[in-house]
């Protein structure tokens, strides 16, 4: 017993060691940065121009919460950060909905034995490898009033203007570049299913749309999860497709967005608070989606099975110590 806990405490001390220069570099690249983020968001920023040089001073001052107390108190903090909250999580509750209902359904067709399938399955990939700048000018000629979008639909919406049809606007654009992401994961977990399940379901006289419930998506289950959460994280971080596609309006600031417009007015208290409060947010968000949806993403299954295997070779050696008990009572007893 003594030498395998020797043996575990050399192996966690390797472990340690290995992982040492990993965590150093993390600390470099997120810790300063977090720290530097931290200290700006309890200062304000003040300055003006030298009467002298001519130049811009800047100086700072500590405000303590002030900047996360003008969220709640000051009116034009906190309408602008609201308006900025509730367009992030529109975009991200509406936008991965989709996303994940089409590509699903992109991720069925694809798994047939169709004919040019391969090509199929590499077209697929083209709206997600264009750079998000690039699809986001696209899209902001397409809404043009006279623009393609229009003509299909046979009407002329303004859609960079103020209001819903910004915000569709921004969706639509997300879902036609994100959705095959989706997509592309949800077919890898398809094509590791063994068309034995689905033989056996047929034969039991399953249906297509029970086969789906019950086979398919609880198979794909652990893939699609991790798919949607990433887009999750991706999602409430929205800067560039809103800020290409429709400037400065605020039917599509996000929070990313909120910050760095403060940010380039040398508002670096509240850039920063916004961007804390963004990284919050975020991780409440990915801690409850882990916590309800996804345990199979941080390994709880395997915790949990190696738990039984313990528990079950526990009671396999009580169960063996029984008859050897009983044979010495019964001779004690003769």
């Amino acid at each position: 017993m003594a030498r395998s806990t020797s043996v575990h405490g050399d192996q966690s001390r390797l472990a340690y060691l290995l992982l040492a220069p990993s965590l150093v570099l993390l600390v470099l690249v997120v810790g300063i940065p977090l720290g530097v983020s931290v200290w700006q968001s309890l200062h304000t920023t003040s300055g003006g121009v030298d009467p002298e040089t001519g130049f811009i001073q800047q100086g700072t001052q500590f405000v303590g919460l002030d900047n996360y107390l003008a969220i709640f108190s000051d009116p034009a903090s906190s309408d602008a950060f609201w308006n900025a909250f509730s367009n992030t999580t529109l975009f991200t509750v509406v936008g991965v909905t989709l996303e994940t209902v089409i590509g699903v359904v992109m991720a069925l067709i694809m798994a047939q034995a169709l004919r040019g399938q391969g090509l199929l399955r590499a077209s697929i990939l083209v709206p997600w490898a264009i750079p998000t700048i690039v699809s986001a000018l696209v899209w902001r000629v397409i809404f043009l009033a006279d623009g393609i979008f229009n003509e299909i639909i046979g009407t002329k919406i303004l859609w960079a203007t103020e209001g819903w049809q910004a915000q569709a606007a921004v969706i639509i654009a997300d879902v036609w570049k994100t959705a095959p992401y989706i997509g592309l994961l949800t077919l890898a977990g398809l094509l590791t299913i063994d068309n034995q399940v689905y033989e056996a379901a047929k034969v039991d006289g399953s249906s297509r749309w029970s086969t789906f419930w019950r086979i398919t998506l609880p198979l794909v289950r652990p893939v699609l999860v991790v798919a949607v959460l990433f887009r999750l994280l991706d999602a409430m971080r929205m800067f560039d497709l809103p800020y290409a596609l429709l400037g400065r309006l605020e039917s599509g600031q996000t929070l990313a967005t909120l910050a760095q417009f403060e940010a380039s007015q040398t508002n670096y208290g509240p850039a920063a608070t916004y961007s804390l409060v963004l990284m919050a947010y975020i991780g409440l968000v990915a801690f409850l989606f882990v916590r309800f949806l996804g345990a199979d993403v941080i390994g709880d299954d395997d915790r949990l099975s190696r738990k039984e295997k313990r528990a079950a070779a526990q009671a396999a050696k009580a169960k063996a110590a029984e008859p050897a008990t009983g044979t010495v009572v019964e001779a004690g007893q003769r």
